[in-house]
């Protein structure tokens, strides 16, 4: 039996409903990365992201030959007692990890909630 329900990888994470009783349980996303797991509602998805997006507008490097990896910073996440030290390259990889699963999830809800006639 299969446990999860992958939304979306990358190199550095992935993201996955959990299955309980042969039952999708969508109301919380598995995101896991850097050996850290967060469970979060949809919303608390959006809103790192937005955190994400804002601090990469804020941090990101121009191209030098440090490819990304040359400071660590601080990173906010929707749960208020934890920051994450990461690199430069480390938030492009959450960035994507984090829209892209909003991606996967909005198109399925859209295709099956939406669409259906």
């Amino acid at each position: 039996m299969k446990e999860i329900e992958q939304i979306y990888f990358n190199d550095f994470g992935v993201s996955f409903y959990w299955r309980k009783n042969d039952r999708l349980l969508t109301d919380r996303i598995q995101v896991i990365f850097k050996e850290t797991g967060f469970y979060f509602t949809r919303e608390e998805v959006q809103r790192f992201a937005c955190i994400v997006n804002e601090m990469y507008d804020k941090n990101h490097c121009g191209g030098c030959g440090f490819r990304n990896k040359c400071h660590r910073f601080l990173l906010k996440t929707p749960v208020n007692e934890i920051e994450l030290a990461v690199s430069a390259q480390e938030l492009i990889d959450i960035k994507d990890l984090l829209e892209g699963t909003l991606f996967t999830v909005n198109l399925n809800e859209y295709i099956n909630n939406v669409c259906k006639n």
